[in-house]
């Protein structure tokens, strides 16, 4: 044999040895699959689908004839369903109990309570429409940050992290606790 002849038996015999163990591993891959039945899982949730649309239609029947019925005449029912706004009831000031805690006369609403705020900074929120303790403590501090950022660079050193709490101490006419908190901090800080 010569040289020529033996190099091309190297490359030949490893390319048929991979090509027939690739066909056999086929042939053995393709015996063992078996296929999958999920026909019964289907029809499993085919049903419940179907019981659960059953389930929403007689919810919607129910709530269409409650409808109907406050429509009919029930003027308690009619008047649950319609979303008018329950008045919350207001907390009444009491300006002694105030004065008697703060030590000085307290006026209703007055913001400049609040430590930190002073007359300047009272304006600039009842500018922007928080005119009472209340709105001050339903406002987020972001947003009070957002009002002092508006007045200029010289209410950057002003911190209402503190001032939405103190409002709702004063519009609960939570006063001791009020002259309690603010003895305490330094200019509503630690």
């Amino acid at each position: 044999m010569d040289f020529s002849t033996m190099n091309i038996w190297c490359w030949l015999i490893p390319l048929l040895v991979g090509l027939l163990c690739a066909y056999f591993g086929y042939l053995i891959g393709k015996g063992n699959t078996k296929t999958i039945d999920n026909s019964q899982d289907l029809k499993l949730l085919q049903d419940k689908n179907v019981k659960l649309k059953a389930d929403l239609d007689a919810c919607k029947g129910k709530l269409s004839a409650g409808a109907a019925m406050a429509a009919a005449g029930g003027a308690v029912a009619a008047a649950s369903l319609t979303s008018e706004p329950v008045k919350e009831k207001e907390i009444p000031f009491d300006a002694a109990a105030a004065k008697a805690a703060i030590g000085k006369v307290i006026k209703k609403d007055d913001l400049k309570v609040v430590e930190g705020i002073g007359p300047k900074i009272s304006g600039m929120f009842n500018d922007a429409g928080i005119k009472t303790w209340k709105a001050l403590s339903e406002t987020a501090v972001s947003d009070c940050q957002k009002i002092l950022n508006g007045g200029g660079d010289r209410y950057k050193v002003h911190d209402p992290a503190s001032w939405p709490m103190q409002a709702r101490m004063c519009y609960e006419g939570k006063w001791k606790e009020l002259a309690k908190w603010q003895d305490e901090h330094d200019h509503g800080k630690l």
